[in-house]
């Protein structure tokens, strides 16, 4: 088989599709669960704890170098830890919202597959049980 051909049909498989679709909608959804971070969660509990925007929070490893007249010789070492706790919020607020998706699919899942269970009537008896049964009241009755 051809490399061209080989990867024509991986690409054509319907996984592949649905993985690909699930991609850009998770990028998409990532942006949006940015935005909310950023623009609504994050600016309340800046006030929270005194006005700080989590991603200045920093630890200066090594400070900048100036010359004489105050242009930057060298960048300042920092050491971002602001910009990981914001992340990691994003992450968080990601997950759970994948989790709660996740865990209404399953639900719809399960009720497809489980419809309500209606009591199922006893079967009734076969042809040898009934004749068993009466030859059992026959010889009782002797």
């Amino acid at each position: 088989m051809s490399f061209g051909r080989e990867f024509r049909d991986f690409v054509s498989r319907g996984n592949v599709v649905d993985m690909a679709v699930g991609i850009i909608i998770g990028a998409a959804f990532g942006k949006i669960v940015t935005s909310f971070v950023n623009d609504i969660l994050m600016p309340p509990l800046g006030v929270l704890i005194g006005g700080m925007d989590f991603t200045d929070l920093h630890l200066i490893i090594k400070q900048a170098q100036l010359d004489d007249t105050g242009a930057i010789l060298t960048e300042a070492v920092t050491w971002n830890y602001g910009n990981f706790i914001q992340t990691t919020i994003d992450f968080l607020i990601i997950a759970f919202a994948i989790f709660l998706m996740i865990k209404g699919m399953n639900r719809l899942k399960r009720k497809e597959k489980n419809p309500p269970e209606t009591p199922e009537a006893p079967a009734a008896p076969t042809k040898e049980e009934t004749l068993l049964t009466e030859i059992r009241d026959i010889l009782k009755n002797k």
